[in-house]
């Protein structure tokens, strides 16, 4: 996930709104090319920039979210998403294209099903003001696995990106709907916690900068952890205790 200085594939259909709602600046991240994330904006960056190369987990509640086996999330686009756009029904099939290609890249690694629909939704995706000041703009935000109803934010700043750093801006987010947080996310508080799992690598989605690009190793550590999770081999990491959700149509 990365943004140039200058926009880059600009949507002419989309009509800019440039009211900032970003959060405190003690909880942003901010990386790469001026890019802010807040989907993680519970975790700090590790002391001296130290880098954490595994995968990790959400654990900011006491417990390890994430998917129970056979899980689909049902998605739509807000009501007031095609009020944004000048040309809404390209508009949402530019972002159902990217959001088929960010599922399609996780593979088979991909622990849920996505099915749009009208009612009975788990998730909305829906477009958000923009977010910019002067330490960067946020290009999206997602959620972390659980029984409620979620948005998906997209940010106009994401739409001046390239095709490519759109796509892995997708994929990045789809990373946290998974159950995956930030690769330098220390926690100092308990309930902010998060733990590692997985395989060393330099580069990872979940990274930041020229090192985020969805790699095999992401895709293996993901599918492996649910496999485990699933299996019932894998109930705790690091003494945290996995807690698996179905979606919020499937629990009612």
């Amino acid at each position: 996930m990365k943004i140039t200085k200058k926009a880059t594939a600009k949507n002419p259909a989309f009509e800019l709104n440039t009211t900032s709602f970003l959060p405190a600046k003690e909880y942003r991240h901010v990386y790469g090319k001026r890019v802010i994330c807040v989907t993680d904006s519970k975790g700090h960056p590790e002391p001296d920039n130290q880098d954490l190369f595994k995968i990790r987990v959400d654990s900011s509640d006491g417990f390890i979210p994430l998917w129970d086996k056979n899980v689909s999330l049902n998605w739509r686009f807000s009501k007031s998403f095609a009020s944004q756009f000048k040309d809404p029904e390209a508009a949402k099939a530019n972002i159902r294209s990217l959001l088929g290609e960010a599922i399609v890249a996780w593979k088979d690694a991909c622990p849920v099903k996505f099915h749009e629909v009208k009612d009975n939704w788990d998730f909305e995706i829906a477009m958000h003001k923009e977010d910019c000041d002067n330490t960067g703009c946020v290009l999206a935000s997602s959620f972390f696995p659980g029984a409620g109803q979620n948005i998906f934010y997209i940010y106009p700043t994401m739409l001046q990106q390239t095709h490519k750093e759109q796509v892995e801006t997708f994929e990045h987010e789809i990373g946290h709907i998974f159950g995956l947080r930030h690769f330098f996310a220390n926690i100092s508080e308990k309930k902010w916690k998060s733990e590692l799992f997985g395989t060393d690598t330099a580069f990872s989605i979940m990274n930041y900068g020229d090192k985020s690009h969805l790699k095999a190793k992401d895709i293996a550590d993901l599918k492996r952890l649910y496999q485990m999770v699933w299996s019932g081999e894998l109930t705790e990491i690091n003494h945290t205790k996995v807690k698996k959700f179905v979606s919020f149509h499937m629990s009612k």
